[in-house]
């Protein structure tokens, strides 16, 4: 047996080692005391604390993950909704659990079939597995960013009639948030709450703006910030504000229209074209090869 297998051998039983080490070596009586005395009049009622195992296995992903990547996770799980199948804590235990799962396929290769592309694969295997969760969650932050983009000019009309019946902005929001269903009245929501829990305004607006990447989301946070610091009308500023929106979204539509023609080219001359040529230079082609046939039989 080469080398190879076997440095694929460490890769994914130094870590496993390291993980039952880690677990076993805890003084778990103590820890078990500590948490509950920690966590005593606080869990809710039919809240269990969290499993030692987990609880280890955590601060194992923690202390191996750079804090600069967490905090990167944490902003696109932010933009992303904040899924309840994938928290903070559980996407830090699953990436290196995933990363050791692509580790043991890929030596399973090498393995079967030893050589350079075997490696080269199980490679790709642990990087892919590792990087998955983070490649899903991405897709479903662009997926909900889409969204909040096309919900923003609705909003804000709901926002400006709201507020030109005489409510406040705060409650132009709640009753925006209250009404929507998508993203865009979650995030609505979301800063209220922030507020209520008595964050400052103005960072709350910039939370709001930091939580998605929608320019025109951010480009309104920054009217409305500028306005309550100069005492500018909020009802301009809503109205002037959801015109530019819906001018965007119009824009937005004409240039999806304009592209179409470039993106139906290539099908067009891949599938429809050859059938075309088939069709219509088939016969000819055939009567051709006919011709020819008969004219060497008449020779011969």
């Amino acid at each position: 047996m080469t080398a190879l297998p076997w440095i694929f051998i460490a890769i994914v039983v130094l870590p496993l080692a390291y993980l039952v080490w880690a677990v076993v070596s805890i003084d778990t009586k103590s820890a078990l005391i500590i948490r509950n005395n920690l966590s005593r009049g606080v869990l809710r009622q039919g809240q269990s604390a969290p499993a030692f195992g987990d609880r280890g296995m955590l601060e194992i992903a923690r202390k191996f993950t750079p804090v600069g990547y967490t905090t990167k996770l944490d902003m696109l799980l932010a933009r992303a909704g904040r899924p309840a199948s994938m928290p903070l804590p559980r996407l830090l235990v699953a990436k290196p659990l995933l990363g050791l799962g692509g580790a043991t396929v890929g030596l399973l290769f090498v393995m079967l079939r030893p050589g350079p592309p075997m490696v080269l694969l199980g490679l790709f295997l642990v990087v892919l597995g590792y990087f998955i969760p983070d490649l899903l969650i991405w897709s479903k932050a662009q997926e909900r960013q889409t969204a909040i983009q096309l919900e923003l000019p609705d909003t804000l009309d709901q926002m400006l009639i709201s507020v030109e019946a005489g409510l406040g902005f705060e409650s132009s929001m709640a009753r925006a948030g209250a009404n929507g269903k998508g993203p865009m009245a979650e995030e609505l929501v979301r800063t209220l709450q922030d507020m209520q829990m008595g964050r400052p305004r103005r960072d709350s607006y910039k939370a709001l703006a930091d939580r998605t990447t929608v320019p025109e989301l951010k480009s309104f946070v920054r009217a409305v910030v500028q306005a309550d610091i100069y005492g500018i009308g909020i009802a301009k500023v809503l109205r002037t504000q959801a015109q530019q929106m819906r001018v965007k979204r119009r824009q937005r539509a004409e240039q999806k229209a304009m592209k179409l023609p470039v993106l139906v080219l290539f099908p067009l001359l891949l599938f429809i074209f050859p059938t075309l040529f088939i069709i219509i230079m088939g016969p000819a082609v055939i009567n051709v090869i006919g011709i020819f046939t008969r004219g060497g039989a008449l020779g011969g």
